[in-house]
């Protein structure tokens, strides 16, 4: 592994994570792009605005939420102790709020009062729609027609927070798709909008900026554990699409050697079929305004990703995570859509909670490495969502066809 003095400095200046990350948009994003930089550093060292936004993660999103030990996963798995951090529990049941809160308020500063926002598996629409009802923000959501079938609850949901819901048919239809249109809106409406990207992808700053406010995650994971074992935990693992659930768990520990980083990507069908495994099975190229890991075909166009959790159904990943990858400090994995289905059955039957599918990729890597620890092991699994979006979809995957048409 590379050694540095510390994995949490960056980006630079430019907004590169080595060769990662940076700034690739067109000329007339510029200076908004530009505009949101000065904003955020701005807001960042102000006092006011922090105090403001951990104001609402305590008051209206409800943070912390728990770390929860989980007795029969760990009896079941027969290795490591198994915390899973709770973001299920959030308000709108997802890790996407803490970050919708941050970017809200700084848009807010910005004068801004029209806000768009792309979306795949829909908790991040729905999270840019509530704060926008909090605040009295006009809101768009572009998300694709593949995905508004397979996540039709979060999409009515966006409905009655009072959202224009775009649906977006280029393509796959998924949510690269829909970030390809949402920069488009962008660009023709500079004066008075907002962009609420929900990872940590994009152009420079969005990917620190996300990062910095999920980062709530591992800092209370951090101190969870301390208060609960006495210790820092021995792992953590978390899914990855564009990584920013992973990211916020990851990196206020970065710079801990002694804790074990692992996320896990969508391997779908099989790395030798449909999947949406960037880091496994692509090679660095430019999408969405960043240099990162892409998947690509022969000529170097992207191609389309696939997996059962719409969420996850990216070919790309935030241009930290590519770093972090090539530095060797995380291990990047992947688990399969059956993997994941089965993992989702596990924890809904041994815990009483529903996870996210995309949470449930997480799940099934534990339960792969987890027995071949000691049982002083502590590892954290981050439940990055609550899984009741994915019922109809988990119902279609186990063949039940009417059942998964009627939830």
């Amino acid at each position: 592994m590379q050694s540095l003095n510390t994995y949490r400095a960056g980006p630079d200046e430019r907004g590169h994570f080595g060769i990662f990350g940076g700034r690739y948009v067109a000329e007339t994003l510029m200076p908004l792009i530009l505009e949101v930089e000065k904003a955020y550093a701005a807001a960042k060292a102000d006092p006011a605005f922090q105090a403001e936004f951990r104001r609402l993660l305590s008051q209206y999103v409800g943070r912390p939420n728990p770390l929860y030990f989980a007795p029969r996963l760990t009896q079941a798995f027969g290795g490591a102790k198994v915390f899973l951090k709770r973001e299920d529990l959030n308000h709108t049941g997802a890790h996407k709020i803490n970050n919708c809160i941050g970017q809200i308020l700084l848009a807010r500063r910005m004068g801004k009062q029209r806000i768009i926002a792309e979306t795949g598996a829909g908790q991040h629409g729905v999270a840019t729609a509530t704060v926008c009802a909090l605040f009295g923000m006009q809101c768009v959501i572009y998300m694709g027609s593949t995905d508004i079938e397979r996540q039709m609850p979060n999409v009515y949901r966006m409905k009655l927070l009072g959202a224009e819901v775009r649906p977006v048919t280029s393509g796959a239809a998924t949510l690269k798709d829909a970030m390809n249109d949402a920069l488009r809106d962008w660009v023709s409406n500079v004066a008075d909008t907002y962009y609420l990207i929900g990872t940590v992808a994009g152009p420079h700053p969005y990917p620190a900026m996300v990062r910095d406010f999920q980062s709530v995650i591992g800092e209370e994971a951090r101190e969870q554990m301390q208060a609960q074992e006495g210790r820092l935990p021995d792992s953590l693992v978390a899914c990855i699409g564009g990584g920013s659930n992973a990211m916020g768990l990851f990196h206020p520990f970065l710079d801990d050697s002694s804790v074990r980083i692992i996320g896990v990507e969508a391997a779908g069908h099989g790395l030798d079929k449909l999947h949406a495994a960037s880091l496994t099975g692509g090679k660095p190229g430019v999408l969405h305004g960043n240099r990162t890991y892409l998947l690509q075909d022969a000529d170097g166009q992207i191609a389309e990703a696939h997996s059962i959790s719409a969420g996850l159904d990216y070919p790309g990943i935030g241009p930290e995570h590519s770093w972090l990858h090539e530095s060797g400090r995380v291990e990047y994995v992947s688990v399969t859509d059956d993997e994941a289905v089965a993992a989702f059955q596990q924890c809904t039957r041994l815990e009483g909670i529903i996870p996210a599918l995309e949470s449930s990729h997480a799940i099934a890597y534990a339960s792969k490495i987890a027995p071949a620890l000691p049982k002083d092991h502590l590892m954290v699994v981050n439940l990055s969502g609550r899984g009741d979006k994915d019922v109809s979809t988990i119902a279609k995957a186990l063949g039940d066809e009417h059942l998964g048409g009627l939830v």
